[in-house]
């Protein structure tokens, strides 16, 4: 299979440019203690003190997702059972850097892919009720992205090419679980908003349950099923029954569009993750649980 590596950074981030930025738009946060908690795909993301994070995008792309979660996760917040990180200060670019960046809470606990719930039923419950309430109609002025939340014929061609480099001996039982998902009848209720990038190292886990969900940068609006994925990353068959219960109203359609959406991303995470062993581990537990 061929894998590739992290997209590099378009601008150079660090903690020194981080301390420039908020000793010139928030001093009164420029004191305290900064360091990298994360430097992925599309942010750095540093600790500030013992409440906060920074988060700086590092490409273009990113810094349209960060002024997506700056407009709406305020107004999602109040209604969502499982805290989020709805920005709490706003920087702006300046000379040295060409982006708005963002000031966060901190929200305890470890990624999802790293710690999992002591007890992945009532965690599988959990996150079901938190899309079930985050799933609700989006405005027409929402943010669209044109890979996620789609139909899922807008996603053959990448499904086919990875499909093409993984090993032979699997290739033909995903591409009956592929022509399945695809054949489907399609999403014909209103665009929901949708997280748009759930995967367990978005979930925070503290205490051995389900803490917290992160990273809205790809908040958008679409198909549910995209979002619903996510019980192929995490969960058994019968774990995966217990997140539909909770989220109520995933007919047959819409959990046959689930699965293939889950195909679809564990491909991406197994043909992009060269430098990132985190998110192949994450692809392959899904492309797994998706051939069952």
């Amino acid at each position: 299979m061929t894998v590739q590596g992290m997209p590099a950074a378009e601008v150079p981030v660090s903690v020194e440019l981080v301390r420039r930025l908020l000793g010139e738009q928030h001093p009164d946060l420029a004191d305290l203690p900064v360091e990298v908690l994360a430097n992925g795909w599309d942010n750095l993301v540093c600790r500030l003190g013992e409440e906060l994070l920074v988060r700086l995008p590092r490409r273009a792309v990113a810094a349209e997702l960060v002024a997506h979660e700056q407009r709406w996760l305020p107004e999602l917040v109040g209604r969502l059972p499982l805290p989020v990180p709805a920005p709490v200060r706003v920087g702006r670019p300046t000379a040295q850097y060409p982006w708005s960046w963002s000031v966060v809470p901190f929200l305890p606990g470890r990624i999802a892919a790293r710690a999992e719930p002591y007890d992945p039923w009532a965690a599988a419950a959990a996150l079901g009720g938190f899309l079930d309430a985050l799933h609700v109609p989006a405005p027409p002025a929402a943010p669209v992205n044109a890979f996620r939340g789609i139909p899922l014929a807008g996603r053959a061609e990448g499904v086919l090419a990875g499909l093409a480099q993984i090993d032979p001996a699997d290739r033909a039982t995903a591409l009956r679980v592929w022509g399945t998902a695809a054949a489907t009848p399609a999403w014909d209720g209103p665009a929901v908003w949708l997280h748009g990038d759930l995967h367990p190292a978005n979930i925070l886990v503290d205490r051995g349950r389900i803490s917290a969900v992160i990273d809205f940068g790809d908040i958008t609006s679409g198909d549910p099923a995209a979002d619903l994925s996510v019980a192929w990353m995490l969960f058994t068959a019968e774990q995966r029954a217990a997140l539909r219960e909770a989220y109520g109203r995933a007919d047959d359609a819409t959990w046959g569009r689930a699965r293939g959406w889950a195909l679809v991303l564990s491909l991406v995470f197994l043909t992009h993750s060269a430098d990132n062993p985190l998110m192949r581990g994450i692809g392959e537990r899904a492309f797994r649980a998706v051939l069952e």
